[in-house]
């Protein structure tokens, strides 16, 4: 089992003119925050810089740029309701991968 999240939807035309959806799914992953202290007064004074660059800039801003895609759906509109699932942005869903097979629901 896989957790994504929906980072971005967008309305497509197929090749042959229908109009559809393209999905885009990350990976939802928790990265842990590790509190270090630095040995030397210059990494002191780094680690400071970083402190405050982080609080100046929206962090969520930086590691959205770091997210790749882990799934990518194109679907018309007939597959997108066939599939039984409205997907919404930042929405987080559980993959199962199996018997060659993706199976969606929402996670908890």
């Amino acid at each position: 089992m896989v957790l994504v999240r929906v980072q971005r939807i967008e309305s497509i035309r197929d090749p042959a003119g229908l109009l559809g959806k393209r999905i885009e799914l990350v990976e939802e992953r928790t990265i842990p925050h590790f509190a270090i202290k630095p040995a030397t007064e210059e990494a002191r004074m780094v680690q400071g810089v970083v402190q405050a660059l982080q609080q100046q800039l929206p962090i969520q801003a930086m590691r959205s740029g770091m997210n790749l895609p882990k799934i990518i759906l194109f679907l018309t509109e007939e597959e997108y309701d066939q599939l039984g699932i409205k997907f919404d942005v930042n929405q987080v869903y559980e993959v199962e991968l199996s018997n060659q097979k993706l199976n969606f629901s929402k996670a908890p």
